[in-house]
């Protein structure tokens, strides 16, 4: 999602959050984190935890991970990273609520942070304080470029919109599958292929009154309430106020319409982490706020402006999805080859169109896919698992062998691309001394 003035709204922030987590986590074991029990300490502790996550982001610099691709106007994760840490100094705010959070872990569990196994509970509170102090961030940017007031509670709003839009516009794209849910969320039944299945291609051609029956469907459909339809009453107001939604929603589509640095975008927009990303974020603000309303705290109201009508004939000229072309370094794939890889892919247990998915969730316009574009995808792979092992958190899902949560292994990748593991070895290993080449110039 794209808005005016934000920088950590888009596809980069699941890399962010990551990078930030992982020298978080270094820190914390070169600091006196007892100071957390002593508020006279905290300035003298936050002062001492930006100095040990501005190394270990330097460090991270010139990592695969450093150097993705954060947002669409060319920063990178490291260098979002690094402006996200001193926006902690400048707002220390959220670093008194965090060390707050981890004194009351502390009375719970004592000195928890010292234990390996908690490393998880660590990086859920460090991954809270950024994600709040990301949404103010970016709050404070939008009201500085457009002069238009915004809280951090309307950038979440924003947020929730447009991941409500793309499970809609997944769900439209296997509507064979799914054709109760989209009756449901059409108001009709279905009788062949929907029209609005072709016709929307974009946030704005989708129906603010879609968002809220699609809200209403997720408890029968996926098991919990949708977002609009839980206790909370952060959105009460939306689920009645459709014409807010089309305002919101008109918003994102009108401004990512007519920003920069659009060819690339649909090569993000399916990745799958980025929607159960937000729903983690969500049910931490869904918790915050309900906690909230039980101790009699009023709730943050959205600050709802008006927006211009969206256009109606705005999509009536719309050219090939760009996720029909190829990729950087990728030549066009024929229907025969595509039937030939799912072949291969049958005969290694992996799902039919891997090598079709996992081609189109790699990040184009990485230093590193950049460097290896006359490699096949395996022979990337292959590189990854080499430079970074067999799982990280980089990796996207597509990648990943789903009987085992990782990459396939160096005779799954020889068979995928046709040649045998003496050669895949050769030609990986060839790839990552071009890598360290590049990176020691």
């Amino acid at each position: 999602m794209r808005l005016p003035g934000t920088r950590y709204q888009e596809h980069g922030w699941e890399q962010v959050r990551k990078l930030l987590g992982l020298c978080s986590l270094q820190a914390f074991r070169q600091i006196e984190m007892h100071q957390v029990l002593d508020p006279g300490q905290h300035a003298t502790l936050l002062d001492a935890y930006t100095d040990a996550v501005a190394a270990c982001l330097r460090a991270s610099a010139r990592t695969v991970r450093g150097e993705a691709e954060g947002n669409s106007y060319g920063e990178s994760v490291y260098e979002l990273s690094l402006g996200l840490l001193y926006e902690l100094q400048a707002q220390p705010s959220y670093w008194t609520a965090f060390v707050a959070a981890m004194a009351n872990e502390h009375a719970r569990s004592g000195a928890f942070w010292l234990d390996a196994a908690a490393e998880g509970v660590l990086r859920k509170k460090v991954n809270d304080m950024y994600a709040t102090l990301r949404d103010k961030v970016d709050a404070d940017n939008y009201i500085v470029t457009t002069g238009r007031e915004c809280s951090p509670n309307k950038i979440y709003t924003y947020r929730m919109l447009d991941t409500a839009y793309r499970e809609i516009s997944g769900l439209f794209a296997a509507w064979e599958q799914h054709a109760a849910q989209i009756g449901a969320i059409l108001g009709r039944q279905l009788a062949g292929t929907p029209i609005e299945v072709r016709q929307m291609k974009s946030i704005g051609g989708c129906k603010a009154e879609w968002i809220i029956r699609w809200s209403e469907t997720l408890e029968q459909f996926g098991g919990s309430p949708g977002p609009l339809h839980t206790k909370s009453k952060r959105f009460a107001s939306l689920k009645n106020s459709p014409e807010k939604i089309a305002s919101l929603m008109a918003e994102i589509g009108d401004y990512e319409e007519l920003s920069s640095n659009m060819d690339r975008a649909e090569d993000w927009q399916g990745q799958a982490g980025e929607a159960a990303l937000w729903l983690e974020d969500y049910w931490r603000v869904v918790g915050e706020s309900e906690q909230a309303e039980a101790s009699g705290q009023p709730a943050e109201e959205d600050q709802i402006l008006a927006a211009p009508e969206p256009d109606a004939d705005a999509d009536a000229d719309v050219d090939a999805d760009p996720a029909d072309e190829p990729r950087e370094g990728e030549a066009a794939v024929s229907a025969a080859e595509l039937a030939a890889e799912q072949a291969r892919a049958a005969e290694l247990s992996l799902p039919l169109r891997y090598l079709e998915v996992a081609r189109a969730a790699q990040e184009s316009g990485s230093w590193t896919v950049r460097m290896l574009r006359d490699e096949s995808l395996p022979v990337r792979l292959a590189v990854y698992q080499k430079l970074l092992g067999v799982a990280d958190d980089t990796y996207p899902d597509a990648w990943l062998d789903p009987a085992t949560g990782e990459l396939p292994t160096l005779q799954q990748l020889a068979t995928l691309d046709q040649i045998s593991m003496p050669t895949l070895r050769k030609r990986r290993n060839e790839a990552i001394a071009r890598l360290q080449a590049a990176g020691a110039r």
